[in-house]
């Protein structure tokens, strides 16, 4: 079945994500590795994702943590350098369904603060026909709630839906629901499917 909406992931998808990168390059992988084992930054970027304040949360973190207070406040100071470069194909494939007028959705773990402060380096994350970012949400995905509030709002689901994301339990908490979905490991990959599923041409998916 053709869908009628497609939905974008954000991080990993449309613009790489990658905090371990950055910090094994200003601070070294073996620091890096260490400031990781002793603290869940990954886990306060998720409460931030939920929806809770980004600078309180990672200044708090940093303050509980004395012994890496500068490297934890860098998530903040210097976040925009962990969210960089832009996937520039996935951006194009986008902007080629909207230009045929197909609906296009994000559905992505990003604190409130966050998003606001990307789509100003990002103008495109301003430009989806919808947007399902789970700091407004206060839910992320995995929770099937998320997918639940994407179908009430959109009032679509199913195979009505197509959906990327980079991360496996995501797309099979998607997959749970009966979206069509695909694993994104690279634009390459997702073109095709966008033109497998009758949504883009080869011409139109470069």
């Amino acid at each position: 079945m053709k869908p009628k909406a497609v939905i974008f992931d954000i991080g990993n998808v449309l613009i790489e994500w990658q905090p371990e990168r950055f910090y094994d390059r200003v601070i070294g992988e073996p620091r890096r590795r260490e400031m990781f084992d002793a603290v869940d930054l990954h886990g306060m970027n998720e409460r931030v994702d939920r929806g809770e304040h980004f600078t309180d949360t990672i200044y708090a973190q940093a303050e509980a943590t004395p012994d890496w207070r500068a490297e934890i406040r860098m998530w903040h100071d210097r976040w925009i350098e962990m969210a960089t470069p832009v996937i520039e194909h996935s951006v194009r494939l986008m902007k080629a369904l909207q230009s045929k007028g197909v609906p296009v959705f994000s559905l992505t773990n990003f604190g409130v603060e966050s998003y606001d402060f990307a789509a100003t380096h990002y103008p495109f994350l301003r430009e989806f026909d919808r947007d399902f970012i789970s700091g407004h949400m206060r839910v992320t995905k995995p929770d099937p709630d998320i997918y639940a509030q994407l179908e009430q709002v959109s009032g679509l689901g199913g195979s009505d839906l197509i959906f990327t994301d980079d991360r496996s339990d995501n797309i099979a908490a998607a997959a749970a629901r009966g979206w069509q979905t695909h694993l994104f490991e690279g634009p390459q990959g997702w073109a095709a499917r966008l033109i497998e599923s009758g949504l883009l041409t080869q011409d139109e998916a470069r």
